[in-house]
């Protein structure tokens, strides 16, 4: 930072003043570990809803990604974990994100996430460490709607799914109708996957769900694999639970955007912005930083003039002040 700013020292007193010239690195250092991660979790927040508001219909998907090298073996400080909110809309944005103490705190954090954000009459998406009947009730309460990932952590919901699938839905081919049936072949990535979806919307039957809040679908994928020709093929079975009532297509379709959140946030924040391998780590600046990336983030997914990639779009800030701007613009 303090190298950029001597760089670029001409430029930035365009509209900064600089009385005592460019903050030393120590200086920086300084500031984000002593700037409090709440309040600057509340400007994020407020920003991001300025940019672009949640609108009906929206999917928001909520996953952790922990900041490996944050450890400080001097303080036996664990790796920073992050909780984010995801939304693929608007070319991708993180809406909100908040510290966990650890991986396995995610369900205490969650509640304090969803708290930050407007989600009325949006679509949150979150795996099987928060489907919990209290957050889904959250979510309702909020006017949201939920699509969980349902495992063995609900053990007797999960196998009464499961074994009501096999015996009930999967055999029977009146059950393959367009509202309640997908079925596709996909082999995008060097291997042939087969998904078949069931929606079931009929929960009678299934009298272990009761307790979940407003549960109006269960749906039930099957994905089917062979990693190569000749290999051997191996099938798995997931199970999710939503307060909407969809078509098995628009499910599968959420799903998959769900895992967005993997392949253009915390892939991006890993590749892009080496995020890894930063070592910033005393008090309060390893969250702050992150506050930082997702900021950057945010910004370089919102500037469309350019088509490039995220990390083309890094480097031609460095290099070109007037395309700079053009992308510190989206935060106005």
């Amino acid at each position: 930072m303090e190298l950029f700013g001597k760089s670029k020292r001409a430029w930035l007193q365009t509209f900064l003043a600089l009385p005592h010239g460019i903050p030393s690195h120590d200086t920086c250092g300084r500031v984000f570990a002593r700037l409090n991660p709440q309040r600057f979790q509340e400007c994020f927040v407020a920003w991001t809803r300025a940019v672009a508001q949640l609108t009906r219909g929206t999917l928001v998907s909520r996953d952790g990604k922990t900041v490996q090298a944050s450890l400080d073996r001097a303080t036996a400080a664990s790796p920073l974990p992050m909780l984010s909110a995801w939304c693929s809309d608007h070319g991708g944005l993180v809406m909100g994100q908040i510290k966990t103490d650890t991986k396995a705190n995610e369900i205490t954090a969650i509640p304090e996430l969803l708290h930050l954000l407007a989600i009325k009459g949006c679509m949150v998406t979150i795996d099987a460490m928060g489907c919990q009947t209290a957050i889904a009730g959250q979510i309702r309460a909020q006017e949201g709607d939920d699509l969980l990932a349902l495992k063995s952590n609900h053990k007797k919901a999960y196998k009464a799914v499961k074994q009501y699938c096999h015996a009930h839905i999967e055999p029977h081919l009146a059950w393959r109708t367009s509202e309640n049936f997908f079925d596709a072949f996909d082999d995008a990535h060097g291997r042939t996957v087969r998904r078949r979806v069931w929606a079931i919307t009929a929960l009678t039957a299934l009298p272990e769900l009761a307790k979940w809040p407003a549960l109006q679908a269960v749906i039930v994928v099957e994905t089917i694999r062979a990693a190569s020709p000749g290999a051997s093929i191996t099938s798995d079975y997931r199970v999710y639970i939503s307060s909407l009532i969809r078509s098995a297509t628009v499910f599968v379709a959420m799903i998959r955007q769900h895992w967005d959140s993997e392949n253009k946030l915390h892939w991006s924040l890993d590749v892009t912005f080496n995020e890894d391998r930063c070592r910033i780590r005393k008090d309060h600046a390893p969250e702050n930083v992150v506050a930082v990336r997702h900021i950057a983030l945010n910004l370089l997914r919102q500037e469309h003039s350019h088509q490039m990639s995220l990390r083309q779009k890094r480097l031609l800030c460095g290099l070109d002040e007037h395309y700079l701007l053009t992308v510190l613009s989206g935060a106005t």
